[in-house]
Formats: structure tokens, C-alpha cells, sequence
């Protein structure tokens, strides 16, 4: 590295196009000759030698992973749930899951294509493939095709990014052999199809980005749409693909405020750039989102095991679903059985009252227990009585949305009510009780309003007509939780009054209508004809699930065995067990490449370094690194610090369950760092300008990186020894061979790694 120079203050120049060329890509005053690289690094550097290169890389990522992709012939990891959504496509039955579908609709068409008829229904981890006849083979091609395919995208990134053949082929050689990577890549997983699309999405967004001189022009167009599109896929693909989302909104922001300098051009100027990113960046991808969640309902008309997680409006437009075929409209005077939305008890009643003092020492009111009661029982019959004059016939009898209504309990013929005393369990909450039909001294406090979800006006109807019961008098909400009440209440659930009115737990459904003696007049239970699917706003189902999706990803709370926290990640301190069979003692192992993952983890802390000390030397007037030098070092690799930062730092704020697999997209991102920072040890040159120069940019000396021979030696030598490491590990990745436990503990390289199989160590006294 050159001496400390002292920084010149630069004489300034006026001119719009002066400012723009003193960025990145086009300012410097060194000039080197050409013909004084060194031989081996001006043939690396010509398109044939990269084209061999990439070449190789891309053949070796494709033989590491399919080696021996039919092994296991069983069901590995989460291939538990990608493998069944893929057969209920192929079936046409209606599925819930947290991710987007894109991701879930290649692996049904690769199964479709396959041959696959979608009747293994992949229940547990280690199933047999090959008994049930399942062409799990090319289900799994598709992610190893995705998976190969990266390592030439992770190569093309850092060649457009101006950097050397070696400096991009060490980059690639990272995620090439990659224990972790290649493993993932091999099974029906999701993760193979976010990280291509997600590299696809920073390689166009780095093609767009040198294209700024030629702004508005075809090319420039067709890149910003692409990343667009691949940004799309990536956030299609799985749900945290919304990071690579972020990432590149926090890039366009960053490069909207250089535009909005008033040396840049006009306002008009600013907002031409502005509605073009809005267009190709928002518009466009939300757009191709949308379209996947189109296809993905057009393709499961049928109702499946999806059902139960949407409204009851929604599952009416699935053919064959419970609601649809069976729900009636629910009249007065009916009699009802109602069940709690998610603990399923029904709302119960029986002679028992309840106790003059609870053990707290607070008094209740004696009145009869309203309980929750997890079984069918006639204690749980209600009859729907009206508060206002009804007709004898016609619509005017149907209960609807926003009516008071009282429910009479037929067994003791007396009201539901509730009233300002607190509930057994709950002080803060109110308790339930019944009082006698005959006595109209408390008839304001037995008036409840049937408040129906999502269904202002409409019919009451069982199964399909979730409520909420509403106390007129106090305007608290009937609900339950699952604590159980002591032994004088049969352990049954408490049911209580919630003071939120619009509690979303206190949520209720009438299941059936108990017929009564005048059955055979009534036609809602005479044969009906097959009722078609109904109709439901696309826009309002896609939100629905959208919601749906986001609060049960929030929920992933429970502890798993090799759950791990992001501070473990970069490290390796911990692995996924993703499949094991006892018999032979194979194992797969989700784990990364030791020698790459730490090397990874030192270019990170050498380039966090290499800035705060050119921001401490610049601030005492000093210019340690050429120019040219930082701007690649802060724009270039900013950019891959900036995609790894997005795509793991979130990770710290977020309770869910976590594992490592959650951290390979970061680990795309840092081996591009590290291939940064390695052309920043070996050279203090780097490759410039690299933008497409515009019509109104001047020309620029071209400079060139100058590695020499040490570059192809270090990146030989360190792709031999990822490679020892990648096939020392490689038992793990494959699941095969079957190892020993002394095998199985030399292949533990750090002691928090959880294998299976290991052999006990002894100690002699």
C-alpha cells in the first residue's frame, strides 16, 4: 500500500456533468500501463479465460450437488410440509402456510412434470420415497438446479462489479463449497429458490446501477424492471425475501438523495428518476406478488386442510367445505349449540351454582355456572329468543348481524347474563351466570348483540357465522380462556365477560341447530340441492391471508432441540439435525464450511476496520487508500455490507423460532465482502471505471487491478482447503456413509455441535 499522502483540495469545476463525473467510477489521477500486468492476469482477465472459469465453477456446482441426490430415499427435515403443499396443488386442496407461494408452486410443477400424483401425502420425516413410488428425485432437482445456478450469479455479481476473474471466482468458491449451502440445495426446501433469486436481484440491481450515465435508455429500463421482477420472485419465494426488499429500498433511498442535490439537475429531473424507481421497484414487483397469490388460489379451488385457518366468507368459496354444504340460517327460536373459535368448548350451563366464596376470598354472586365443556352434551343447547316483534314466516325470523337477542338455556329454562361481579378466575373480568326466565327483574342484563365478523346486515348462520356476543348493558365481550376451574366446576373452562368489545380471541361459531318436533316442515333440513362455491374479491382474500401469514410466522414460539440465536450463526456454533437413521448410523447435518464461514467472519471484521480507520485518518487530513480504492471499498462493498446487515440484523428483534438456515442469505452477502477485502489486501489498485460511460460523460483513463501471480496462487491454495474441509464434513451434508461414533466424534469440530451416533469417551482411573 502506497505511503500516507497529504489530500489535495480539489479546484473546482463547474458543470452538472463535471459533478457527476467526479463518483465512484470516474475520477483519479493515476495511470498505469497495461502492458506491465503480469501475463497469467491479463489472460485471466480476457472473456474466454472468465468464460472457462465460470464454467468450471458452475460444472462443480452442479456434480457437488446432485452426488448422490437420491440418498435418502426418505423424507428429510421440513420436505414434511414444502413436500405435502406440492401435493396439494397437484390435488387442488386448499393449504395454509406462513410463506409466499411462489417458491411452493415451482416445487409443485416440478412434481407435476415428475409425474408426481400428489397422493403421498410426505407425513414424517423418514418415510420411504421408493415404497410409495414418489419421483422425489425431481422434486429436488429443482432446488439443486437453483442452488447450482447461484455460484456463477455469485461470480457474475463480482466480475460486474468491476472486481478481477480471481477476486470473483474466490467469492464463488466460497458458496461452491459450502457444506451448509449444497445441503440445502439438495432437498424440497425453500431456501435454495430465495438465495438465487435473491443474488438475481443484487446482479440486477448492480447492472442497473452502472447503466446511471445512460439513464432512460432501453437497457436501463430492462434492468430496473428486472430487479424488480427477480426482487418479486425472492419475496415470493419466502417470507423474510421481504428483507431483500428492504435492502434494496434502503439502496434506492441512498442513491434518490444524491439525485435530489441541487448541482444533480432540476425537481423535474429528481421526479422522472423518482416515478421510474416507483414503477420498476414497487409497482411492477407488487404486481408479479400479487399473481402468485392469483395462481395459487386459482389452483386450490377444493377444500383441504387449509380450511380451518380462514373466515368462514372464505371457505365458502371452496368446493366441498363443511360451511359451504352444511351451514344454514339460523331463525329465532331455534335451538343452537355454540363453540368457542379456537378452544372449541361450547358454551354450557348446568344446575351447579357458584361457591359463596372463592379461595381468594372474594364473594360471587351464587348464581348458576356458565362453563365451557368440551363435549357434546344437551346442557350445551341454547334457544335464540327475539327482543322486538317477529313475524310468524319469512326472512323477518332470521337472527342477523347487530340484533339483541337473549339466549335461554332449555335444561334450566333460564337466560344467559352477565353482570358487574368478577369471575371466579379473572377479578378484572365479569362473570357469567343464567337467572330465571319468569323473573323479569334483571331482563337488561340478559340482552346480548350478536355482532358477526366481516358480515355487516347478513344472516346468522352455524359454521359459517363467526360472532362476538356482546353485553348490551356493559359492552363487554362473552369470552373464554383455557385455565380450568376447580374441582366444583368439573375442571370445566371459565367463561367470562372480556371489557374489550372487540377482544379478537372472543370470537364464537354456532355449530348446529338441534331440530325440534316440527323437523319434516322445515325445508333448511329437508335434501338440498349441491350448493355451488361462492364467490370472494380476490383483493380481499389475498389480504386475509396476507394477515393470516404474518401473525402465524409471529407465532412460531415454541422451543425447538436446535433452534439457535443469530449471535451463533456466522460462527457455526450450532447445526440443524435434519434426518438420521439409526440402522446404518447416516446422518444429515445442516452445517457450513468451517474454513469459509470464518473467513467470512474475518473479511467482515477487516472491512468494519479498514473503514473506521480511513474515517479517522481522513479526519485528521490524511489520504491512506487511493481513491478510486475507497470508492470501491465504500460503494461497492457498502452495497454487499449493506445487503448482509439487512438480511441478519433483523433476526436480533424478531421471537420466533430461529435456526441457521436463516443466515445463509447473509453469508451470500459476506463471501462477497470477503472477496472485496481480499482484493483490498492484494492489490492497491482496483479495476475502474466500470460504468457504461453516457453520451455526455468524459472519458476516463482506464485503470487496472494488479494481483499478479499471488492472486491465482491464494485462491488455488485456499479452494484445495475448502474443498479438504467441504469433503471431511461431507458425510454430514450427503447422509452417507454411515460413521462410526469415533468417526462421528472426529467429524464434531466444535463441541457444541449436537450429532447423532457419537461414541461415549471414557477416562481411565
Amino acid at each position: 500500500m502506497s505511503g500516507v499522502r497529504q489530500r489535495h483540495t480539489q479546484i473546482s469545476r463547474p458543470g452538472h456533468e463535471y459533478e457527476r463525473a467526479q463518483e465512484e467510477e470516474h475520477a483519479d489521477d493515476v495511470y498505469q500501463n497495461p502492458n506491465l500486468r503480469h501475463p497469467i492476469e491479463k489472460l485471466l482477465e480476457t472473456d474466454r479465460a472468465s468464460t472457462v472459469v465460470v464454467a468450471v465453477l458452475t460444472t462443480l456446482a452442479f456434480a457437488l450437488r446432485f452426488y448422490k441426490i437420491n440418498q435418502p430415499d426418505q423424507v428429510v427435515f421440513d420436505e414434511v410440509h414444502f413436500g405435502k403443499f406440492a401435493s396439494w396443488y397437484i390435488l387442488g386442496e386448499y393449504y395454509f402456510d406462513v410463506h409466499p407461494p411462489f417458491a411452493k408452486l415451482l416445487f409443485g410443477l416440478a412434481g407435476w412434470f415428475s409425474g408426481f400424483d400428489g397422493q403421498f401425502h410426505f407425513d414424517n420425516i423418514s418415510d420411504s420415497y421408493t415404497e410409495h413410488h414418489v419421483p422425489y428425485v425431481g422434486m429436488r432437482a429443482l432446488p439443486a438446479i437453483l442452488g447450482s445456478l447461484t455460484v456463477p450469479v455469485v461470480y457474475a455479481i463480482m466480475k460486474q462489479s468491476g472486481y478481477s476473474t480471481i477476486i470473483a471466482a474466490f467469492s464463488a468458491s466460497i458458496v461452491l463449497f459450502d457444506n451448509a449451502h449444497v445441503a440445502q440445495s439438495r432437498l424440497i426446501l425453500l431456501d435454495a429458490t430465495l438465495i438465487f433469486f435473491m443474488s438475481l436481484t443484487i446482479y440486477a440491481y448492480i447492472r442497473f446501477q452502472k447503466l446511471r450515465y445512460r439513464e432512460f435508455s432501453t437497457e436501463w429500463w430492462g434492468w430496473l424492471l428486472a430487479t424488480g421482477a427477480f426482487m418479486a420472485c425472492t419475496w415470493g419465494s419466502k417470507v423474510n425475501g421481504i428483507l431483500t426488499v428492504f435492502t434494496i429500498g434502503i439502496a434506492v433511498l441512498i442513491d434518490l438523495w444524491k439525485l435530489l442535490d441541487h448541482r444533480r439537475g432540476s425537481m423535474d429531473y429528481f421526479w422522472n428518476h423518482f416515478i421510474a424507481r416507483s414503477i420498476g421497484l414497487i409497482v411492477v414487483p407488487f404486481i408479479i406478488y400479487l399473481s402468485f397469490f392469483y395462481v395459487h388460489f386459482a389452483l386450490l379451488p377444493t377444500s383441504g386442510p387449509g380450511d380451518t385457518f380462514m373466515s368462514p366468507a372464505f371457505q365458502e368459496t371452496l368446493l366441498g367445505n363443511e360451511m359451504l354444504l352444511s351451514s344454514k340460517e339460523i331463525r329465532y327460536y331455534d335451538t343452537v349449540t355454540i363453540r368457542h373459535k379456537d378452544t372449541k368448548v361450547y358454551l354450557h350451563s348446568h344446575v351447579e351454582r357458584y361457591p359463596l366464596k372463592y379461595d381468594d376470598g372474594r364473594v360471587s354472586s351464587q348464581g348458576q355456572q356458565v362453563t365451557g365443556y368440551g363435549h357434546a352434551d344437551t346442557n350445551n343447547d341454547w334457544q335464540i329468543f327475539p327482543t322486538k316483534a317477529i313475524p310468524e314466516t319469512g326472512s323477518g325470523r332470521v337472527v342477523r348481524d347487530g340484533d339483541t337477542v337473549q339466549l335461554l338455556h332449555v335444561n334450566t329454562n333460564s337466560f344467559l347474563l352477565t353482570h358487574d361481579v368478577a369471575s371466579p378466575l379473572m377479578p378484572t373480568n365479569q362473570e357469567f351466570t343464567t337467572w330465571p326466565k319468569d323473573d323479569y327483574s334483571r331482563h337488561n342484563e340478559t340482552l346480548f348483540i350478536l355482532s358477526l365478523i366481516d358480515a355487516d346486515g347478513q344472516a346468522w348462520k352455524t359454521k359459517a357465522g363467526l360472532f362476538r356476543l356482546v353485553h348490551a348493558k356493559t359492552r363487554v365481550s362473552m369470552w373464554t380462556h383455557s385455565k380450568q376451574l376447580p374441582d366444583w366446576a368439573f375442571k370445566q373452562q371459565e367463561i367470562n365477560g372480556n371489557k374489550n368489545p372487540t377482544e379478537k380471541t372472543a370470537i364464537w361459531y354456532a355449530e348446529d341447530i338441534i331440530p325440534n318436533e316440527n323437523e319434516g316442515d322445515d325445508e333448511r333440513f329437508q335434501e338440498q340441492p349441491v350448493k355451488v362455491p361462492k364467490k370472494m374479491n380476490f383483493f380481499k382474500k389475498f389480504a386475509e391471508l396476507q394477515l393470516l401469514m404474518l401473525q402465524h410466522n409471529a407465532g412460531l414460539t415454541a422451543s425447538h432441540p436446535y433452534a439457535s440465536g443469530p449471535i451463533n450463526w456466522p460462527f457455526l456454533l450450532s447445526g440443524i439435525s435434519f434426518w438420521t437413521e439409526s440402522g446404518t448410523q447416516k446422518q444429515i447435518y445442516l452445517i457450513g464450511n468451517l474454513i469459509g464461514w470464518w473467513t467470512c467472519v474475518v473479511a467482515l471484521s477487516i472491512y468494519v476496520g479498514i473503514l473506521g480507520a480511513d474515517l479517522l485518518a481522513r479526519r485528521r487530513n490524511h489520504d491512506p487508500i487511493p481513491e478510486p480504492v475507497r470508492n470501491r471499498l465504500w460503494n461497492s462493498a457498502g452495497f454487499f455490507f449493506l445487503v448482509w446487515a439487512v438480511h441478519y440484523v433483523p433476526f436480533f428483534l424478531m421471537n420466533r423460532q430461529l435456526f441457521i438456515h436463516h443466515y445463509l442469505p447473509s453469508h451470500l452477502a459476506s463471501a462477497l465482502i470477503a472477496g472485496a477485502i481480499l482484493q483490498f489486501v492484494l492489490s492497491e489498485t482496483v479495476n475502474y471505471p466500470i460504468s457504461v460511460r453516457g453520451p455526455k460523460t468524459q472519458p476516463r483513463v482506464r485503470q487496472y487491478s494488479d494481483i499478479g501471480i499471488k492472486g491465482p496462487i491464494i485462491l488455488g491454495v485456499y479452494c484445495f482447503v475448502l474443498f479438504i474441509m467441504y469433503a471431511y464434513i461431507s458425510p454430514l451434508t450427503y447422509g452417507t456413509p454411515g460413521l462410526t461414533g469415533e468417526e462421528v466424534n472426529s467429524k464434531r469440530l466444535l463441541s457444541s455441535w449436537t450429532l447423532h451416533f457419537a461414541a461415549k469417551t471414557t477416562q481411565e482411573v
